[in-house]
């Protein structure tokens, strides 16, 4: 049967590459995988430093396994030209930096010592996609995703697309397209079995046929008892193939949903339901890091997406994501945009061949998952390019007739070569460049932005980000307008039957190249920081969220009377999903306000605002010496369900050290983040407090990134890497102002 192992440990690993030393062992450091070449300061760095050529080795010894069977080593990804070799011997290059590649070894494999030599070169190579123009992101180079070794028979499946083209009848089908590998050309033939079966392992159909040539279909039908993939019960079945010829017998098994995606000129249709579409972009970056983040932390952006955030969509902007991250989203129930790699860009003839193949690997990787809706195949925010984007959908559809595609834009009246015009609307935030009088438009008028005037499909891909860059730790005055700008367009979008639904950008803030972002090499779009901490506008997402997942109170406000440019802090914005808010002024009677339907009237849960329609000034205190302390109570179904009390003196009273786990695994590179925060005595982040804080940690693992923070906006945040062996990692937090504070890991 099929032998898959992880293939991460114990790379050797160098800067620089020579081709003459391919095949011999050299020295340099001993490495884990997922690997970052050059792991990168938070901001004010040179990003040149991983542009150049990288040697990673490693040594395969020979095993009885091997014997007559082929042996591959899957790569999930690679940034970005890449070279293997085998004791000297070239395998295969590679160009594209986000989908996964086999290396053959078989015809070159010893019995004895086998050498794996993997020349990285993270150089912006203009032949390659998304490099040849400027990009606002950075793509750190490395063996940053899991390497894995497969030994198979010599006839064996290479892959199978999964479909259910009657997923809404009561009587389902499912047919399975299998595509073999046979290097060997031995034209064999035999037998291919096909199981679907349930999460507990219960087998609902089977189905065989016979095998001859290198593709077999198997046919499911009348399954009954079917739970359809939906966001809020993300169904999975499995279907496992046996495939026996006289050269052996091989198994793969993979996931899939029963669900109907839709986008059409009235909008998003789930399972033939309507469904607004609200969400955010992901790019696949950590501090320090780059890429190079394994399991844990691919899940866990999706869980703040779906969980924290409240969203129901996320684009990965702008390139495929880790398998990790997408088998997360199929799992809880968070739909996808997945679109090849390009920043505005198009290269020459060679180029766009590239391009084009990342086509073909992006959809041939994903197509069997339930959560990705819709195919981006047009370089993101590109000008129009007839052949090229007439032939990558043309291949999207050959490859996967159950999805649309789209290709995202922020040019008027381009070419619609997609079956959804999807768009990057900026106009929010533009009043304010030179020579625009049309005052402030949340969003285009949708047949102005395409020139199109019959009803077609139409999504808003993103907006705001660089229109209004916000730190966690700027002025409350300009986060409470960041906020509004978010809760604006999600109102608009909501409100407008045209508009399948919209991805924010971002998700959280980027490192990026020096030509963009503040000049520290980060842009600040995100409504969450770096570490994944919430800004305001983060709680515009998660309180539209149903109060049953999670109660949101949060005033955007730092309650301090001279933090605004004008004094006070009417009008007040309290992010809510509660049906009301009571607010209590120092000695004043409590104040019920309920949510500003007239701002916000297609919000599932607008905010409530205090201002002089609701309150005032002289109930939520006058210009004068002494300030108060604010409680705000929300209500649902006339429950108090949240209470939130800001002093009128807040102090530093506790050092909250959270990490999102205790419980981490060894040998994995296994990482858990650590949120740091400062709170006053009421239990509320203190938001001017930047006083540093030491780390230190005992045990087998490591801080990744430095071991001495000064707090932003009250909060810092980091992760702590398992390392190789078991046992208990501590972790002490020290501050001048507090006491230390301890944390206890289980490494197992």
């Amino acid at each position: 049967m099929r032998i898959i192992e992880n293939f991460n440990a114990n790379w050797r690993f160098r800067h620089g590459f020579d081709r003459a030393q391919a095949g011999a062992l050299q020295e340099g450091e001993t490495v884990r995988l997922p690997h970052s070449a050059v792991e990168l300061p938070y901001n004010y760095f040179d990003e040149t430093e991983y542009q150049k050529p990288f040697t990673y080795q490693k040594v395969l010894d020979w095993r009885p396994e091997f014997e007559g069977r082929e042996v591959f080593l899957v790569f999930d990804a690679t940034m970005a030209d890449s070279v293997v070799y085998l004791n000297g011997t070239e395998i295969i290059a590679h160009k594209d930096g986000y989908t996964p590649f086999e290396a053959r070894l078989t015809p070159h494999l010893t019995r004895g010592r086998n050498l794996v030599t993997v020349k990285i070169d993270g150089s912006e190579n203009p032949e390659i996609p998304p490099f040849g123009g400027q990009i606002d992101y950075l793509c750190y180079a490395g063996l940053y995703r899991d390497v894995w070794l497969k030994v198979a028979s010599p006839v064996s499946i290479a892959n199978v697309k999964i479909e259910t083209p009657d997923a809404l009848k009561e009587a389902k089908t499912v047919t399975a397209r299998v595509f073999l590998a046979d290097p060997q050309d031995l034209a064999a033939s035999g037998s291919l079995t096909g199981r679907i079966s349930r999460k507990d392992g219960s087998e609902i159909a089977a189905s065989s046929v016979a095998v001859s040539g290198r593709q077999a279909t198997l046919t499911f039908t009348g399954l009954a008892g079917i739970e359809l993939w939906d966001i809020d019960n993300p169904a999975l079945y499995t279907l496992t193939l046996h495939l026996e010829t006289a050269h052996g017998a091989d198994v793969l098994t993979r996931r899939f949903g029963f669900r109907t995606a839709l986008f059409t000129p009235d909008g998003f249709l789930l399972n033939g339901r309507p469904l607004k579409l609200r969400g955010l972009n992901r790019h696949q970056s950590w501090p320090h890091t780059g890429y190079a983040m394994g399991r844990r932390a691919q899940e866990k952006d999706a869980d703040i997406l779906k969980y924290d955030l409240a969203c129901n969509i996320v684009r990965t902007s702008h390139y495929p994501q880790s398998k990790w991250f997408i088998e997360r989203c199929d799992e809880i129930g968070l739909l996808v945009f997945e679109e090849i790699p390009g920043w505005q860009h198009i290269g020459g003839e060679a180029w766009q061949k590239e391009s084009i193949e990342n086509v073909r690997r992006m959809i041939e990787r994903d197509w069997n998952h339930p959560s990705i809706i819709i195919w981006g195949v047009r370089i993101n925010e590109s000008q129009d390019n007839h052949d090229f984007y007439a032939e990558t959908n043309r291949l999207a559809r050959e490859l996967d007739p159950t999805r649309q595609t789209g290709g995202v834009r922020f040019i008027t009246n381009s070419e619609l070569l997609e079956d959804v015009y999807t768009m990057n609307d900026f106009i929010l935030g533009s009043e304010e460049l030179p020579g625009n009088n049309r005052g402030r438009v949340v969003l285009r008028d949708r047949v102005e932005t395409t020139g199109i005037t019959r009803p077609i499909p139409y999504m808003i891909t993103e907006y705001n980000g660089h229109m209004y860059p916000t730190k966690r730790f700027d002025q409350e005055q300009r986060q409470a307008e960041h906020v509004t700008r978010h809760l604006l367009i999600l109102d608009a979008v909501a409100g407008d039957g045209d508009i399948s639904g919209s991805t924010g950008w971002c998700m959280f803030d980027y490192n990026t190249h020096k030509d963009f972002g503040s000049g520290d090499r980060i842009c600040y779009h995100g409504v969450l920081d770096m570490y994944r901490i919430p800004k305001f506008a983060a709680y515009a997402y998660a309180s539209q969220g149903d109060p049953k997942d999670g109660v949101v109170l949060q005033p955007v406000t730092f309650w301090a009377r001279g933090e605004r440019n004008i004094g006070g802090v009417l009008p007040l914005i309290i992010l809510t999903n509660c049906d009301y808010v009571e607010v209590k002024f120092g000695e004043w009677p409590a104040k019920r306000v309920h949510p500003d339907r007239e701002t916000y009237p297609h919000l599932p849960h607008p905010p409530v605002v205090l201002d002089l329609r609701s309150v005032t000034p002289q109930e939520f205190g006058t210009w004068g010496r002494v300030w108060r302390e604010g409680t705000f109570t929300g209500y649902v179904d006339g429950k108090a369900v949240k209470t939130l009390t800001l002093p009128a003196d807040p102090v530093p009273a506790t050092l909250e050290v959270c990490p999102d786990d205790t419980a981490l695994r060894a040998g994995e590179k296994d990482a858990v983040r650590v949120v740091v925060r400062v709170l006053d005595q009421c239990g509320n982040l203190l938001p001017y407090f930047e006083e540093p804080v030491s780390l230190a940690l005992s045990g087998p693992g490591r801080i990744i990134g430095p071991a001495d923070h000064t707090l932003k906006g009250g909060a810092t945040g980091f992760w702590i890497e398992a390392g190789e062996e078991q046992g208990q990692l501590e972790l002490t937090v020290t501050s001048r102002r507090f006491a230390p504070r301890s944390v206890t890991f289980t490494v197992s």
